[in-house]
């Protein structure tokens, strides 16, 4: 699946759309911060998580955890 990178222009019309303001000198930084979250979002959509148990499986071993202040 190819996206395009998101341009200036459409950073700012996406910040118009959800009503914030974007000042003309952010429109770059925007974007290209936008894109950068984009690319490592999409590496995350291609790891395989078959056997990994859900966050709260996690959660529930760590309080059963005994803790003591042997070194």
């Amino acid at each position: 699946m190819f996206d395009p990178a998101l341009t200036p222009p459409e950073a700012a019309r996406w910040a118009r759309r959800a009503g914030l303001a974007l000042p003309a000198d952010r429109h770059a930084a925007v974007s290209a911060t936008a894109d950068h979250i984009h690319s490592v979002v999409a590496v995350l959509r291609e790891l395989n998580f078959g056997d990994t148990p859900p966050a709260p499986a996690y959660r529930v071993a760590a309080a059963k955890e005994t803790h003591d202040a042997a070194v």
